[in-house]
């Protein structure tokens, strides 16, 4: 699916974002998208044909200036962005995901989504979330597990809701996109490491969170988030310069054009430069790997409706630009 632009707004915050693009059965290509709806193709511009939007990633701090310069350059012949296929921004070789780090959406979860035997009553559960809230945030650990690069898919593409999934639900999501390769970095190191920013719907099938056959378990995430396409991103990957602000941004997510989650990221209780310093205490982030960094309050198990096949989802971020999935049923 194409975009096409709305001459009186502007597509993302900054002078320009980087694309993963094609023509019509053409093969992808990284671009430079302007504000308006321009593309340029970056292949030529740095001529190597099987360049990637990974590999400026690679080199990020030499990229960034470049591509300050192409953006500038009014010379450049441009396309537009309506005539081409807009595919998931960055293809990464890690993605960290994170749960629990919106205040009010665990408490939400605890009420709506219990573990199988957990009979106590709302009051109770909802005290009991707000009890872990606090200490995790006293102690600082953030709640960071590991998804699956499989998973993602564009941002305009259609979502296959697998027939074993019982209860799939939406999680839209500010993602960190990442610049330069990170090991044990502090917390005011942090942003130093980001590239940018992106936006993710981490869908979730809430039958298969906990394991039925052992609950003491814990979590199966492999099971209810890494479906093919259960990680529409994009469209863009903004540069972290052009995003002031990324602790206050608003997340929203319509469902068939009704607003199902509208909140700011000041609602985390994890903060963006804490969330990558800690993935990076154990992990060594490379460049074009994405932190999740949870999502907040809205989603289908609060409000008691969960996908279905002809459901379609909106989802924008500040400054980040808007997605647009269609759920489809798996073919029998």
């Amino acid at each position: 699916m194409s975009v096409k632009p709305e001459s009186a707004s502007p597509l993302f915050a900054g002078p320009f974002a980087l694309a993963t693009l094609s023509a019509p059965d053409g093969p992808r290509f990284p671009a430079l998208v302007t504000p308006d709806g321009l593309v340029l193709d970056l292949r030529s511009a740095f001529g190597d044909e099987r360049l990637t939007v990974l590999d400026l990633l690679e080199d990020w701090p030499t990229t960034l200036p470049r591509l300050h310069a192409l953006a500038a350059d009014t010379g450049l012949g441009r396309t537009p962005l309506a005539d081409l296929h807009v595919h998931a921004p960055v293809e990464p070789r890690q993605v960290l995901q994170s749960g629990a780090n919106y205040r009010q959406h665990v408490i939400d979860l605890h009420v709506a989504h219990r573990a199988p035997g957990d009979d106590r009553p709302e009051a109770q559960r909802r005290a009991e979330a707000a009890e872990i809230m606090d200490r995790r945030a006293a102690e600082d650990l953030p709640y960071v597990f590991i998804g699956l690069p499989s998973a993602i898919t564009g941002p305009y593409d259609d979502v296959v809701l697998p027939a074993w999934a019982e209860q799939p639900d939406w999680e839209l999501e500010l993602a960190v996109v990442i610049g330069r390769a990170a090991h044990q970095v502090s917390v005011e190191e942090a942003p130093a490491y980001i590239a940018g920013y992106t936006i993710a719907n981490d869908l979730t099938d809430r039958a298969t969170v906990f394991r039925r056959d052992m609950p003491q378990i814990g979590t199966d995430w492999l099971r209810s988030k890494n479906a093919p396409g259960f990680t529409p991103l994009g469209p863009w990957i903004v540069p972290a310069e052009s995003i002031a602000t990324p602790d206050d941004l608003r997340v929203t997510l319509k469902l068939n054009g009704e607003t199902m989650q509208d909140e700011s990221t000041k609602d985390m209780i994890f903060k963006v430069a804490r969330m990558v310093s800690y993935a990076s205490r154990t992990a060594r982030l490379l460049p074009g790997d994405l932190v999740l960094t949870g999502s907040p309050a809205g989603n289908g198990m609060h409000w008691g409706r969960l996908l279905r096949d002809g459901d379609v989802m909106d989802g924008a971020i500040t400054g980040l630009g808007t997605q647009r999935t269609r759920c489809v049923a798996e073919a029998s």
